[in-house]
């Protein structure tokens, strides 16, 4: 099944480029909504968005189309990705929308759908509202059925209390001082309202969106200035979040980062002693390391790999009876609290480890050894790297040399025209060899 415009996490793009324009939003909006009109009922589209410039551009786009078939629109503004899946069901909506392209820099933009079960749209719906998308406007409703939008003031305040309630009642986060990095993103109100409201010590930054900073220098792809603030603040924790705030990373009292591999380790172990896992493991990708996999097996857990994108993860979630997951780059997804990733309530999760211990983080967090792993982007513009001879030919190779001591995984992104080459062994020397071989032939057919 080959998608036009639907990648591994919605539609994403350079604005005012090949996908992401405003009238791919206007056929969208649409297409979703033929798609999802069902019944007599007065159907309803929730949609929210990160802090991008190019957010003034595509919402009305979205609404445009979305009233057109006869839906009303309640526009929430700048508010985390996992809120708007929590808010679909709360507000029994039809559809969910997030405007944002996640970690990527301001100039790039996306479109997330949610089902009106909160959960992201299965590549099949996805297919069927491509098709739409291009088919030629039909079953547009009489002007007098068109629908309505409208802002909802108090949508920050009710995510606010979910993400509250999935903190331990009986305990407080007093005591703890933290750094919130909120990447000039989605939850640059939320996230250190909430944190502040449990009790914490909160100092944040990345808290000054101007339409142009989402991400720059700071966030979860950019953790220089986090580590920094906590030597400086002498904090016990740093937390980093993404444009979107749908990931975490999270930086020790020493300044050393801590990855989404060794988040899952210390969550999943702590369910199992509460007896909290639904399923004898957790579900993560292809990406997560090797040591995170012989960690829980030697207590007794399994790992399932998906491919690469969070709601693959949740997929197997679903079938498989699972209720932790996520991804390396910080996605967490706990099935007893959302239906896709949430950095702050990941973040709150954590933090509930760190009370009952009163261990640091540095200690608390290094749940497991990692196989040294290396991970290269190679950027190309045309033709597809990953069918030629010669690229097949180094990756056949790699594998024979890394043989059962080793792994790798080369993908193309599902969001920006890459190539992920990742390896990964037990010797550290031959992975980089191999990596380097490989992403060295990568180039010279993208060149």
């Amino acid at each position: 099944m080959n998608k036009k415009y639907f990648g591994t996490d919605g539609i994403r793009g350079r604005v005012n480029g090949e996908k992401m324009t405003a009238e791919t939003a206007l056929r969208l909006g649409m297409a979703a909504g033929q798609h999802f009109r069902r019944g007599e009922h007065r159907h309803r589209v929730v949609i929210g968005k990160d802090t991008r410039l190019s957010g003034y551009m595509i919402e009305p786009a979205l609404v445009a189309g979305f009233t057109s078939m006869g839906m009303d629109v309640f526009l929430f503004g700048p508010i985390p990705t996992p809120a708007v899946a929590f808010l679909t069901r709360s507000l029994r909506a039809d559809i969910g929308v997030m405007i944002s392209a996640s970690h990527n820099e301001f100039e790039d933009n996306g479109i997330k759908l949610f089902g009106p079960d909160g959960f992201k749209l299965s590549d099949e719906i996805e297919y069927e509202i491509e098709q739409l998308m291009d088919a030629p406007a039909s079953e547009l409703v009489p002007a007098a059925e068109l629908g309505r939008a409208k802002r909802i003031d108090d949508s920050q305040a009710r995510y606010i209390e979910f993400a509250k309630r999935t903190f331990p009642r009986e305990m407080s986060l007093e005591g703890i001082k933290l750094v919130i990095d909120c990447a000039n993103g989605a939850a640059y109100k939320v996230a250190p309202t909430a944190l502040w409201e449990l009790g914490a010590e909160v100092v944040s930054i990345g808290v000054g969106p101007d339409g142009f900073n989402i991400n720059k220098d700071c966030g979860s792809t950019d953790t220089g200035a986090l580590a920094d603030k906590v030597r400086a603040e002498k904090a016990d924790i740093g937390i980093a979040l993404d444009g979107d705030a749908d990931r975490l990373i999270v930086c020790d009292e020493n300044g050393k980062m801590v990855d989404g591999d060794q988040l899952m380790g210390l969550i999943a172990g702590d369910w199992q002693r509460r007896e909290l896992l639904s399923a004898p493991g957790i579900v993560a990708t292809v990406m997560s390391n090797l040591g995170l996999e012989r960690h829980l097996q030697g207590s007794g857990l399994s790992l399932a790999r998906t491919q690469v994108g969070d709601r693959y993860v949740v997929e197997h979630m679903r079938q498989h009876g699972f209720n932790l997951g996520g991804e390396q780059s910080g996605h967490m997804v706990m099935s007893d609290f959302g239906t896709t990733g949430d950095g702050l309530v990941a973040a709150l999760q954590v933090l509930a480890v760190m009370k009952q211990t009163e261990r640091p983080v540095s200690d608390l967090c290094r749940v497991f050894e990692p196989v040294p792993q290396i991970l290269e982007n190679v950027r190309f513009n045309v033709g597809v790297p990953l069918e030629n001879e010669d690229v097949i030919a180094a990756i056949r190779d790699g594998e024979q040399k890394l043989g059962n001591s080793g792994r790798l995984v080369i993908r193309p992104s599902g969001t920006e025209p890459l190539i992920r080459v990742m390896g990964e062994g037990d010797d550290a020397a031959l992975v980089q060899n191999v990596v380097a071989e490989i992403v060295g032939r990568i180039q010279l057919v993208a060149a």
